[in-house]
């Protein structure tokens, strides 16, 4: 059972494990939320040993981190960060030629 974070970038860990490890970095994540985006995709990338899958430390850390948002100061910020993610580039800039 891990209760810290790993110190070596290229441990490899089990499903439980990686889970225990993000949340004491601070990014709470459980291991049936790693099973579900290892069927339906979106999680970190991992490897089987046998039929036991492995995350490598460092790909479950970046894949934490990229989830996170960008820092915002109130909610009505984040409403609006997040509305912008969702609706995807502005009609100028799709609409924009791109250089050859």
């Amino acid at each position: 059972m891990v209760t810290s974070i790993p110190a070596m970038a290229d441990s490899r860990l089990r499903r439980i494990q990686t889970a225990e490890a993000l949340t004491a970095a601070g990014y709470p994540t459980s291991p049936a939320t790693l099973a579900t985006m290892a069927t339906r995709g979106g999680g970190p990338p991992y490897q089987l040993y046998g039929r036991v899958p492995v995350y490598r430390w460092s790909d479950a850390l970046a894949w934490a981190e990229a989830r996170l948002s960008l820092p915002v100061r109130s909610t009505a910020e984040a409403d609006v960060a997040r509305s912008r993610q969702q609706v995807g580039p502005l009609r100028d800039e799709a609409e924009a030629p791109q250089a050859a």
